[in-house]
């Protein structure tokens, strides 16, 4: 894909309607070879551009979730311990002489590559999703930033291990924490908000085909009432998806014919106790009035 237009009708092609602020930044970070960092709130579609994006280019989507106190042994690699000690316990018993041992045991063989290294060590360049990016502690994002400078890292026991392809890197990010400037410098940014209602309406209609035309525009309408409201967690997307095939399951027509199913559909939206109660089902009776 030369321009960035192809690449965003390719993404409609496997589901994932972008905008131009995005398909032009991810055209971008290819053409140049540079990470793409991808802020915006939960459920957006940050990690879902990777996953995209690997179909599109036909190739292994390797993902990173970041958590706090991740190390460099979870993130690069690590040894595997009881494959080790079982080596050295069976080269004891035939005589194998301790620097043959340790020699054979701190190879390939014993080895376990973990996300970041994986990436660097693949015959076709994937795509490396780092997700959630802030959430790791700054320690880490300072290790990172060494391994997307120069797509190699190095094991002790073994010297440097070079990328046979660089791979297609993106971050996400929801906020948790503020990134380096470090970090910012070395990446292409985009911000990704909540859909327009046209784009998530052509969302829903690319991945639930099935749901009448009245009905997609109700759903899209009310969950975009309901995220105006004041929410804990507002619903993302993929809760937007999972909300219209429940009502499609149910054989709902129009969110007005049946409050109460309404207000139990609404499971699928609202993940916290405080959000359910304040959506009640006399609110979300009114907003589906209103949704259209």
């Amino acid at each position: 894909m030369t321009d960035w237009t192809s690449l965003q009708t390719a993404m409609a092609d496997h589901g994932y309607v972008a905008s131009d602020d995005l398909a032009m930044a991810l055209h971008i970070a290819r053409s140049l070879g540079r990470p793409l960092l991808l802020e915006g709130a939960a459920g957006v579609g940050k990690t879902e551009v990777a996953r995209v994006l690997a179909a599109v280019e036909d190739t292994r989507l390797i993902r990173l979730q970041c958590y706090e106190g991740l190390d460099a042994s979870h993130a690069i690699y690590e040894w595997n311990y009881p494959r080790q000690l079982l080596a050295i316990r069976a080269a004891a018993e035939d005589g194998e002489s301790a620097r043959a041992a340790e020699a054979r045991v701190f190879s390939e063989d014993y080895l376990l590559e973990r996300p970041l290294l994986a990436a660097i060590r693949q015959d076709t360049a994937p795509v490396l999703l780092i997700d959630e990016i802030d959430r790791a502690d700054e320690e880490f994002e300072a290790y990172l930033l060494e391994v997307l400078s120069e797509f190699q890292v190095t094991v002790p026991e073994l010297g440097t291990l070079t990328a046979v392809t660089r791979p297609t890197v993106i971050l996400t990010a929801n906020g948790t924490r503020d990134l380096s400037d470090a970090l910012r410098r070395r990446c292409v940014y985009a911000y990704v908000d909540y859909p327009s209602r046209e784009t998530e309406l052509s969302i829903l209609l690319a991945r639930c085909p099935e749901i009448a035309d009245h009905l997609a525009a109700q759903i899209v309408g009310f969950v975009q009432a309901a995220r105006r409201e004041d929410l804990e967690k507002k619903p993302g997307i993929a809760e937007m998806l999972d909300f219209a095939a429940a009502l499609s399951g149910l054989g709902i027509a129009d969110l007005n014919d049946d409050p109460v199913v309404l207000g139990a559909t609404l499971a699928t939206l609202l993940k916290t106790r405080q959000d359910r109660d304040t959506l009640s089902v006399e609110v979300a009776h009114r907003l589906a009035g209103k949704a259209a």
